[in-house]
């Protein structure tokens, strides 16, 4: 089986430029845990999941580093959320995407997610987004097909 059997391609993108609410708003909405980042012209740039939100709501390493007692004041860090929710998700996403193509092996999606601990592979051909492939999508395939679930 290929991802292009098993691809999600109704798929819900932002831009470079969403805010990190309008972020967290989709994908409460769409019940989806990322979304590809993506430019007009259709190029995927990163990808935005709750764990990159979820991240940004806590000082980085170096800051800690600098003020071990800042990273201890949660009231502050959490009045630093009305400032991080207006910010644009560029500041959280990830830049370095894995990706795969359309006509991939739906298992070589499956072990590169599994190598890599991640959920979700945007699915690209000739340089544009044209779906997006999950663990749910390829262990659903796997079990229908070939134990007849």
């Amino acid at each position: 089986m290929k991802v292009r059997t098993v691809m999600g391609t109704r798929i819900q993108t932002v831009s470079p430029k969403t805010t990190y609410e309008e972020a967290a708003k989709i994908m409460d909405q769409y019940k989806i845990s990322g979304l590809p980042v993506v430019e007009k012209n259709g190029a995927l740039v990163g990808m935005i999941s709750e764990k990159d939100l979820f991240r940004a709501l806590y000082p980085r390493y170096e800051y800690y580093a600098a003020d071990p007692e800042a990273y201890r004041d949660h009231e502050a860090q959490e009045n630093e959320i009305e400032t991080i929710r207006k910010n644009p998700i560029e500041l959280y996403m990830s830049r370095k995407v894995l990706t795969i193509e359309p006509d991939a092996p739906i298992l070589k999606a499956g072990g590169l997610m599994l190598a890599r601990g991640i959920h979700r592979l945007p699915v690209v051909e000739n340089g544009k987004l044209v779906g997006i492939v999950t663990r749910e999508d390829i262990y659903s395939a796997v079990l229908k097909h070939h134990l007849g679930y």
